[in-house]
């Protein structure tokens, strides 16, 4: 265990972040699996818009890497615009 002041600072923080990164995280995969999940092309171009935006907050919190966020992003985006 750490002695220093500032480690054990450090320890809650970071266990706090990883929580919330944790929990944005999970929340965007979740709304991933619904918009994957959907057949109706207005839902889904909606659905779309929500999850890109979440998509793009993870890369610019660096929970994911910019290019795992763009490929994720495309790979959506050819799935909603192949629905009728």
């Amino acid at each position: 265990m750490a002695n220093h002041k500032s480690s054990l600072k450090r320890i809650r923080s970071t266990e706090a972040k990883r929580l919330r990164n944790r929990y944005q995280h999970k929340t965007t995969r979740t709304f991933i699996k619904k918009l994957v999940g959907s057949t109706d092309k207005a839902e889904a171009t909606e659905l779309y818009k929500k999850v890109a935006g979440m998509i793009d907050k993870l890369a610019k919190r660096n929970i994911i890497h910019k290019n795992n966020a763009s490929n994720k992003k495309s790979k959506l985006a050819k799935l909603v615009n192949a629905l009728d």
